[in-house]
């Protein structure tokens, strides 16, 4: 199993989080955004979208990080990263899409580029765009944890969930940029309960062999 990944990736951070709570073996493979690797061959003639993440798993090779954990939570069940009922693994998945659907589409590199040297923001107004959309969407993930009956020790009961894959890599974003995050206390404390689990800080940026 070999995952094309970039340390810095969000969405590639969520799945070397899930493959580390399976338990699997892996092997990383680097492709470096910020060089534009992912636009060149030989990245590029198998990525449609040249995005990160990509997994091969013999002869199966996948993009998109949601797809990607949901394939691994099929093929390899135990720990499991979604609840066995139906409403349960319905709030986990509204969960994570909260993250991966309306917050990181805004703020990931290529909108920030975007941003920068097509529509010709300053660096000031980008981080201040970058800011405005992770402190109000992460405010509607505490809306969402904060007070109901379900949220434990992470974002559904006591054991890492798809919700915690995705959340980790958006929480550790906004602290790179200085975000504004004393509004989302339950959002923090799932954020610090899970940076204590092995498998999240085996798969933290500062781990990576790309790590610069």
């Amino acid at each position: 199993m070999e995952l094309y990944n970039y340390f810095r990736s969000s969405a590639s951070y969520r799945v070397r989080i899930a493959l580390e709570l399976k338990g699997l073996d892996w092997t990383y493979l680097p492709v470096h955004l910020v060089k534009n690797e992912q636009l060149q061959p030989p990245y590029a003639d198998i990525a449609p979208a040249r995005l990160v993440p990509m997994l091969r798993d013999g002869d199966v090779l996948l993009p998109q990080s949601l797809a990607i954990i949901e394939y691994l939570d099929e093929t390899h069940p135990e720990p499991p990263l979604l609840p066995r009922s139906p409403a349960e693994r319905a709030r986990v998945r509204s969960l994570a899409f909260d993250i991966a659907c309306e917050i990181h589409p805004l703020n990931n590199l290529r909108v920030l580029r975007y941003l920068v040297h097509e529509m010709e923001v300053s660096a000031e107004k980008k981080d201040a765009w970058y800011r405005h959309w992770v402190e109000t969407g992460l405010g509607a993930v505490e809306r969402q944890l904060a007070g109901h009956p379900s949220t434990g020790v992470y974002c559904h009961g006591d054991t890492p969930t798809l919700a915690d894959c995705v959340l980790v890599p958006q929480v550790f974003n906004a602290q790179r940029f200085d975000t504004g995050l004393a509004h989302v206390p339950t959002v923090m404390r799932v954020f610090e309960a899970c940076m204590q689990h092995p498998a999240f800080i085996a798969a933290q940026p500062s781990n990576c062999p790309d790590a610069a």
